[in-house]
């Protein structure tokens, strides 16, 4: 697979203004990365309920209560998970009441959609798990409270090696590993790539995967080590692995949503990339993995 300059400009030019705001957003403060990933999360919702509407015959017949309801009880799971870092009464009632408009308009909703089918509804709640956990999780990896605020616990090696660090770098790290590894894995793809990965992606090759695995884990390991201690660059580098690896399989999953969709992007807010779900299909999925990690290791 020869590498197409034109588009590899396109891609590159776009990345870096996306890299730009998604910095902003991370890093200014607490308020604008709950911001960034709210806005975030409703597009990923509103490209989900596209693809499901080429994908289902019924889909459409679901009521807009219903779907704006479950992107409302998702997006609530935000602000319990981040409840740690914003504290003021007013961030926390948000979410009670968010949460509870959208259970109402969920079961109106609900009662409104009867002919839509349960393959419908099964398939638009599952977006709960796939869109909304997952971005609560991040959220409460940004908000640093799975290792904050029990004393009594015994801080492991990684927490030893990270607590100097402000959260809000955990997230970075994580967008970092996943980026790394798709620049990476596209790159090696178009030189040297020969063997395809999967038939949901003709496009993309094993050379590219591991190549792409293999970069990411080396720069989380130099990054680790150069930038804070020897100790955190094993856990970088553990956590670019597992970014890498369970991002492929998120960039395959929402690829055989598209296929099942017919639809080459799922939208095109991104010129070169795509849309939301295009742009954070590997996050959905490696964000819960190392949620995990860093539970463990607490």
């Amino acid at each position: 697979m020869s590498m197409n300059w034109p588009v590899f400009r396109t891609r590159a030019i776009t990345a870096l203004i996306f890299v730009v705001i998604m910095l902003l957003g991370l890093l200014w403060n607490e308020w604008s990365f709950f911001v960034l990933f709210s806005i975030i999360h409703a597009g990923c919702w509103i490209e989900y309920h596209q693809l499901n509407n080429r994908t289902l015959p019924r889909y459409a017949q679901l009521h807009t209560l219903f779907t704006k309801g479950l992107l409302l009880g998702g997006w609530s799971l935000s602000f319990f998970c981040y409840q740690h870092i914003i504290t003021n009464s007013i961030f926390e009632s948000a979410g009670t009441i968010v949460g509870g408009i959208g259970l109402v308009a969920m079961m109106i909703g609900g009662l409104l959609s009867m002919k839509a089918g349960l393959k419908s509804f099964f398939r638009a709640s599952i977006g709960l798990i796939y869109l909304s956990l997952s971005f609560a999780l991040l959220m409460h990896i940004r908000s640093g409270a799975i290792w904050i605020g029990d004393d009594t616990k015994q801080l492991s090696s990684i927490i030893n090696s990270l607590v100097s660090i402000e959260a809000k770098w955990m997230p970075l790290i994580l967008l970092c590993a996943i980026w790394i590894n798709d620049t990476m894995a596209y790159i090696v793809g178009s030189f040297i790539g020969k063997t395809p990965l999967s038939p949901v992606s003709p496009k993309k090759t094993w050379e590219g995967t591991i190549g792409g695995i293999i970069l990411s884990v080396f720069v989380g390991f130099l990054i680790g080590y150069y930038a804070f201690s020897p100790v955190a660059a094993k856990h970088f580098a553990a956590i670019a692995m597992i970014a890498s690896v369970a991002g492929t399989f998120g960039d395959l999953l929402e690829s055989k949503l598209k296929r099942l969709a017919g639809v080459k992007d799922s939208g095109s807010f991104m010129p070169g990339h795509g849309g939301f779900l295009d742009r954070f299909d590997s996050l959905l999925i490696a964000t819960p993995f190392v949620w995990i990690y860093l539970w463990l290791m607490v």
